[in-house]
C-alpha cells in the first residue's frame, strides 16, 4: 500500500490524544487505517488501552496489529472514537458511509465521548453532498424504499461490488444517493430515517468534537468545537 502522507500525519496527531487506559472506538477507512497502525504500536510499547471496532475490516487489522479488542457486552462509554470521513464542513457535519460501515460507525460515535474525524484537505468542502450520500437499507422490499428516496430527488444508486450487491456487516444494501449540494442536513437527515425501510445514514451532525486535516505539503489544519 502506497502511503498518503497527509491521511497519514492526520491519523496519527489523532492519535496523541489518547491516554493509558482510555476504550477506544476504530474507524473504518484509508485514514483510519493510519490511526490503527499507530495504536498497535502504542500497545506494543506497553500502553495499556482497550477497543472496539467499527467493521470486520477494522477489527481484523487490529487483531493483527495486538490491539487489545473488548465486547460491546462491556462498554458502558468510549473515550475516543478516531475516525475518517468522505467530507467534513467547517460546521463538523459529515458524510461517512463510503466504505459501507456507516451504521456501525455511527453506534461507536454516538457512543464516544469524544470523536476525532481524521481526513486530508480534499475532503473539507465548502458544503456537503458532491460526495454521494450512503443510505443503508434493509434488502426486504428494497424496491419500495428505494423509490421513496426518489421522491427526495435523491438520485439513488444500489452500491455494487465485483458486480454484485454490495451487502454490508450488518447483512443491509447501500444506496449511494447523489444530492449534489445539501443544503439543510439536519433536515435531510431526518426525512431519510423516517423512510420505512432506511436503517441509518452517512450524514454525521453533531458527532465530530475536532476534525484534523491533513496537507499535502505536510501541514495540519484542526477545526474543534
Amino acid at each position: 500500500m502506497q502511503i498518503n502522507p497527509a491521511k497519514k500525519a492526520a491519523a496519527e496527531k489523532a492519535v496523541t490524544f489518547i491516554q493509558p487506559g482510555m476504550t477506544i472506538g476504530l474507524g473504518t477507512g484509508s485514514t483510519a487505517y493510519y490511526a490503527i497502525l499507530r495504536i498497535g504500536e502504542l500497545v506494543r510499547e506497553g500502553m495499556p488501552l482497550r477497543a472496539v471496532a467499527t467493521s470486520v475490516q477494522s477489527e481484523d487489522l487490529a487483531r493483527e496489529q495486538g490491539i487489545p479488542l473488548i465486547d460491546f457486552a462491556a462498554v458502558d462509554k468510549l473515550d475516543i472514537d478516531i475516525d475518517g470521513a468522505d467530507e467534513a464542513d467547517a460546521q463538523l457535519q459529515l458524510i461517512k458511509g463510503g466504505g459501507g460501515a456507516l451504521l456501525r460507525e455511527k453506534i461507536i460515535a454516538a457512543a464516544s465521548s469524544q470523536m476525532i474525524v481524521v481526513i486530508d484537505e480534499s475532503k473539507l468542502v465548502k458544503q456537503l453532498g458532491h460526495f454521494p450520500l450512503p443510505v443503508e437499507i434493509i434488502p426486504f422490499a428494497w424496491e419500495l424504499t428505494f423509490k421513496k428516496l426518489q421522491t427526495l430527488k435523491a438520485a439513488p444508486v444500489l452500491r455494487k461490488k465485483d458486480g454484485q450487491l454490495f451487502v454490508t456487516d450488518n447483512g443491509n444494501y447501500i444506496a449511494d444517493c447523489h444530492f449534489g449540494q445539501i443544503a439543510d442536513a439536519s433536515s435531510l437527515h431526518a426525512q431519510l430515517n423516517d423512510i420505512p425501510g432506511v436503517v441509518e445514514n452517512g450524514l454525521f451532525i453533531g458527532y465530530a468534537s475536532r476534525i484534523i486535516i491533513g496537507c499535502d505539503n505536510g501541514a495540519l489544519k484542526e477545526i474543534s468545537r
